[in-house]
């Protein structure tokens, strides 16, 4: 393995660190969302690196499933605080 390649997985690994911690200390429910969703996104792009890198495209399903499971979460999060921060009549 390459010392780029190597640079470029421990780059990750350092914003998946700090990533969780995010998720860990966010003192709010929307604080954990994002950097869940920061998360998902980089963990889809070590995948995409991973495929660049060994030049296939066998995790691609994979990418769309990711991709899916942060769009409908994101919206599931956003209309959990609307309807919990919705004035009641």
């Amino acid at each position: 393995m390459s010392p780029l390649v190597m640079i470029i997985y421990v780059v990750f690994a350092v914003a998946a660190l700090v990533t969780m911690w995010r998720i860990v200390a966010g003192p709010s429910i929307l604080d954990r969302a994002v950097a869940s969703d920061v998360l998902l996104t980089e963990v889809m792009c070590v995948l995409g690196a991973e495929m660049a890198i060994n030049q296939h495209t066998r995790t691609l399903p994979v990418l769309l499933i990711i991709a899916a499971v942060g769009v409908f979460g994101s919206i599931s999060i956003a209309r959990f605080v609307a309807r919990r921060d919705a004035p009641s009549a």
